[in-house]
């Protein structure tokens, strides 16, 4: 596993992807930082965090060829990964809020970015962007947020916990299109609010859906009042929760 370590930088995902453009990096090459200053979210938002508290890194994914399903499976995976390793320290109550943020009941204790880089010879780099608040106990600012230690009393490792999910990413990933089935099954399995009645927005109107799952290529599959499924993207729906 070649991780390098950094202090403070603006983004381990574009520092990582900078990197990739200069050099031949061998795969799940890994960049974590003890602090972000322009750390990135899902749909430009911005990952705020104390610095120190959170585990910040971005893994590099390369594969020959790729198609919009199996580019949303190494989503899965990641969300999966950080899921089962947290498990591992007995934390209870964790879920997948679509597509991939990382929730302790009902509030977020981390997010997953995943940019992709398309080569001319037809291959795909991934740089998978993981933020997990591990120590932070102030949320006055951020009453949707939470970390592990403010939800569980628990203070976890870090560098333990960065090598237990990388080598979870590392494990599964090349094997990953022999068990669609299964992890698509996990997938839904900790999926947040799957089959029960959320408020949602939808250019600025409000209206009441059932997460019924997502689509293989990452669509989020609601049923309406009506009991008809919808499918949304990324940036076309938000939960209210």
């Amino acid at each position: 596993m070649n991780i390098i370590k950094l202090n403070a930088i603006p983004s381990t995902n574009d520092y990582l992807k900078d990197l990739s453009k200069q050099y031949s990096l061998p795969d799940f090459t890994v960049v974590v930082a003890e602090h972000q200053t322009k750390g990135k979210g899902q749909m430009g938002e911005i990952w705020q965090s104390e610095s120190g508290k959170s585990l910040l890194f971005s893994v590099l994914v390369s594969r020959k060829e790729i198609d919009s399903s199996a580019v949303f499976l190494i989503n899965v995976l990641a969300a999966l990964a950080v899921i089962y390793t947290l498990e591992s320290y007995d934390l209870d109550g964790l879920a997948i809020k679509w597509p991939n943020d990382i929730l302790s009941y009902n509030k977020k204790i981390g997010g997953i970015l995943i940019e992709n880089i398309f080569k001319s010879t037809g291959e795909i780099q991934m740089i998978i962007g993981i933020g997990l608040n591990l120590y932070q106990t102030d949320f006055s600012s951020l009453p949707q947020a939470s970390s592990v230690y403010h939800a569980y009393q628990k203070k976890i490792d870090k560098d333990e916990l960065l090598n237990k999910i990388v080598e979870y990413i590392q494990k599964n990933i090349p094997e990953a299109n022999q068990k669609i089935d299964f992890w698509w099954n996990e997938y839904h399995d900790k999926l947040y609010k799957k089959n029960q009645p959320n408020l949602f927005e939808k250019e600025g109107q409000v209206f009441t859906g059932i997460v019924r799952g997502a689509t293989r290529d990452g669509f989020l599959q609601l049923e309406d009042e009506s009991g008809k499924i919808q499918t949304y993207g990324l940036k076309e729906v938000k939960m209210i929760y």
